[in-house]
């Protein structure tokens, strides 16, 4: 009885949605991981995104979403969830259970004050979250009386054994946790790219100076993104690394905590490159102590300069047999024949829907 599961990496514009599908003693299970923005669900005009359609295909074949994931607070991350909870009153009769860092909750544990730019409202038939005035419920209060949440805070260090998978959470830790509470404001714009796009430059040149002894890594300061949900996802034995926009350093710290260095490399079947592959959240130790062929880039290149090339250099660098999967068709615009010319084993596609 082979049964596969399927990972589909959605087309979430700017943003993260992925849905994973697989059986577990023959009940069929699905996990969402973030929701893009809002048009991932439906437009203004009305226009039905792939976030849409899945929640339809989980509802016409009598299925559950059995753990939804919101790694963070962006909104090219929970726009697409919470337009769909607006617009949607059966939405809470389809999930089972949320993995959320609430700020009420993050306070709680803390023992530190609440931060009130980090209500979240669920406000009935709404485009938008944060711009509407309508009065609403508290996301919480929302989750909490569905009973889709338990209130925990999912951190860096947690085992969790759930639907027959094992999952190990690399962040956030308590200190990015912290930042999120002391330093989170609504209205900052928190992309630290210069919102440049990097292409014109060769894979060459790129490596070349990374490789001079000057050259320095400069991590993401977004604070919304240091508090990201990023975990080991075990499926039979293999292993699938997600990592949201969560920090490397952060990361590294969350591998080195379950024993994976570069002595002692993590073996992933795939890895979803954190902050759609900004300069700043992959940096070559993190590349080191992971052994993958699959890596996998969710963006559309349309915002904020990403994806950055340079990412894509460091991971062929690291592993010149590299696949480099877009879930947009924009290789093309990123990688040029001359690259393909000095690296020749690397390999780009367009493919977002993998099985195993």
């Amino acid at each position: 009885d082979l049964q596969t599961m399927k990972i589909k990496f959605l087309q979430a514009f700017n943003g993260d949605c992925i849905w994973i599908s697989f059986e577990e003693n023959d009940i069929p299970r699905n996990i969402i991981i973030d929701g893009g923005i809002g048009d991932t669900y439906e437009n203004r005009l009305k226009r039905k995104g792939d976030l849409f359609d899945i929640i339809e295909h989980i509802r016409r074949n009598e299925q559950k979403i059995d753990l939804l994931i919101l790694t963070h607070f962006d909104d090219d991350h929970i726009g697409g969830l919470l337009r769909w909870l607006n617009k949607d009153k059966e939405a809470p009769t389809l999930i089972k259970k949320v993995w959320f860092n609430s700020g009420k909750e993050i306070a709680k544990e803390l023992d530190i004050e609440e931060n009130q730019d980090l209500n979240i409202e669920i406000k009935e038939g709404e485009n938008d979250f944060y711009t509407s005035t309508k009065q609403g419920i508290k996301f919480e209060e929302y989750l909490s009386n569905n009973k889709l949440w338990d209130g925990k805070i999912i951190k860096q260090g947690n085992k969790i054994d759930l639907l027959g998978l094992k999952f190990k959470i690399l962040s956030p830790n308590i200190e990015s946790l912290k930042n999120l509470l002391e330093l989170y404001k609504k209205e900052e714009d928190y992309f630290t790219s210069s919102g440049e796009f990097d292409f014109e430059t060769s894979l060459k040149d790129f490596i070349e100076e990374e490789s001079k002894p000057k050259f320095k890594f400069k991590e993401d300061k977004s604070v919304p993104n240091g508090s990201s949900i990023a975990f080991v996802m075990d499926y039979q034995g293999k292993n699938f690394l997600f990592l949201g926009d969560a920090h490397p350093s952060v990361i590294i710290e969350g591998l080195k905590e379950f024993e994976f260095d570069k002595d002692n490399p993590l073996e992933a079947e795939l890895m979803k490159i954190s902050h759609h592959a900004s300069k700043h959240n992959t940096n070559s130790e993190l590349l080191s102590i992971i052994k993958t062929d699959n890596y996998l880039i969710s963006s559309n290149a349309t915002k904020h300069g990403l994806p950055n090339k340079r990412t894509v250099a460091r991971i062929i660098k690291n592993n010149p047999s590299a696949n480099i999967h877009f879930n947009y068709d924009i290789g093309t615009k990123i990688i040029t024949d001359e690259d393909f010319n000095d690296f020749e084993y690397f390999k780009i596609s367009s493919k977002n829907e993998f099985n195993y």
